[in-house]
């Protein structure tokens, strides 16, 4: 059977420019870019970013279940360096039962996550999150 990489996704923007600004400051190159599209690299993996104008009539709910996932092996220097470059953060480093992570909402409202070590591999202290709530 023939071998199956995985090298990225394309999602859509309102602002090509503006995105490719975010995703430059947490660490991706950008290889092309034009008013209508941009071509970001990190490593072997990339993310095309395409214009597709305003997202208003995407819920929010809709772009926040898109992750962009990526992972470093010392997540509190990664937090505090991003976060000097300008990136708020909503979920700060914490503690999950399958890895340490952290998150971020790109400019048009997609997940950005951030994780220690290899993504929900990594063991921690951490209880699971209830399934009940009162």
């Amino acid at each position: 059977m023939e071998t199956i990489r995985f090298d990225g996704v394309s999602i859509p923007v309102s602002d090509v420019s503006r995105s490719a600004d975010f995703y430059r400051q947490i660490g991706f190159n950008v290889e092309q870019t034009s008013p209508r599209f941009a071509f970001l690299r990190m490593g072997s993996s990339t993310i095309g970013l395409i214009h597709v104008g305003t997202l208003d009539e995407w819920p929010v709910k809709l772009r926040a279940g898109i992750h962009i996932e990526l992972s470093t092996d010392d997540l509190d220097m990664l937090y505090a360096t991003l976060q000097e470059r300008g990136i708020v953060f909503y979920q700060p480093p914490q503690d999950m039962p399958w890895e340490r992570n952290m998150a971020a909402y790109d400019p048009d409202g997609y997940r950005v996550e951030f994780a220690q070590g290899n993504r929900g591999a990594n063991q921690t202290q951490a209880p699971l999150p209830s399934a009940t709530t009162k």
